[in-house]
Order: structure tokens, then C-alpha cells, then sequence
């Protein structure tokens, strides 16, 4: 059996892949742009920075997964207060209009038990109402232009970043939803 995929959502999957370095060692730059980095540049030069970001990008539910693993000498406190900051971005992350960019933010503790956790400790789930929301938040290493991407979770990155020893994030628009 083959199952198509539209072309939307392999953009999209591409973009969600190049804006995010994953599994990556926090502080670590990826050694060289690869195939969905080089989309979503290409995504980005052809339709420009401001639609890029603007909030009608795309629209639809974006899910924007987020996983830790804290460093071996970080308290519980310097643990709380990242989680503290993160859920934070829920009201801080806006654009300069100051129109909120996050439609919610979650976290909690990994606690699946089913022995494949990567070793990942602490969970948050983001969600945007559009993709050009996620592209405008998320920022670097895609867009660079200051004018073009949230500053409080720039902030944020810098904060966190001493703390954590991994960071995986992966992205996905819904596309399908099951309900009891």
C-alpha cells in the first residue's frame, strides 16, 4: 500500500525539521545544514521574511514538542525555574503589536515507564495557531532578522541553555484528530 503525501505537509515536515536541531547537545550547532534546513531557507527566500512569520502563514494547528535532559549537576530548584520560564512564554511571546504568538504551553515530568525515554526528563508541548506563529517564535536558526522573531523565547534559549545536556523538538501541524 502507498499513502501519498501533499506536498503541504512534506513542507511542512521539512520546515519543522530545519527550524529545530534535534537531538542535538544544547550549545551544539549542527555540523551542516541538511536537506530540510535547505527547504526551509529556500521556503524562507522565496516568500520572504514577513510572511515567513506573519500569522496567517500556514495557518493550523501546529504542535511543538519539546523534550530535556537536564545536566547531571542541575538542582531541582535551576530545573523548576526553566520550567518556570518556559510556561512564562505563554503570556511573554508576542509580536510587536503585542499579539500573542502561543495559543497554550504544557509541561510535566516524563513518567511513561515504557523504558524508552532517550534519557529525556521534562516534556513541553507548544501550540500556534499557524505555522508562520511557530516560524516567528521559534526564530533562529532560520530567521535571523530580530524584527521577524519573538525575543522573549530568544531570551529563553539563552537562559536555559547552561542547564540542559539534550534537547530534542519536533514539530507537526494536525491533520487528524480521534475523539471517543
Amino acid at each position: 500500500m502507498t499513502t501519498k503525501i501533499s506536498p503541504r505537509l512534506l513542507s511542512t515536515v521539512f520546515l519543522a525539521a530545519a527550524l529545530n536541531l534535534l537531538a542535538v547537545p544544547s550549545g551544539h550547532a549542527a555540523a551542516q545544514r541538511d536537506d530540510a534546513a535547505r527547504h526551509a531557507e529556500q521556503v524562507l527566500h522565496e516568500v520572504g521574511v514577513a510572511r515567513f512569520t506573519a500569522p496567517d502563514f500556514q495557518p493550523g494547528t501546529i504542535r511543538h514538542m519539546v523534550m530535556f535532559r537536564f545536566r547531571p549537576n542541575v538542582t531541582q530548584a535551576e530545573r523548576d525555574e526553566v520550567t518556570k520560564r518556559f510556561l512564562a512564554l505563554a503570556k511573554l511571546s508576542h509580536r510587536s503589536d503585542g499579539k500573542s504568538v502561543v495559543v497554550s504551553i504544557e509541561a510535566g515530568p516524563q513518567n511513561s515507564g515504557e523504558n524508552s525515554d532517550l534519557g529525556l526528563e521534562a516534556g513541553y508541548l507548544v501550540t500556534f495557531a499557524s505555522e508562520g506563529d511557530r516560524n516567528f517564535y521559534v526564530g533562529h536558526p532560520i530567521v535571523s532578522d530580530s524584527r521577524f522573531f519573538d525575543h522573549a523565547h530568544d531570551a529563553f534559549k539563552a537562559f536555559a541553555g547552561p542547564y540542559l545536556e539534550k534537547v530534542v523538538v519536533f514539530d507537526f501541524p494536525v491533520i487528524s484528530e480521534s475523539k471517543p
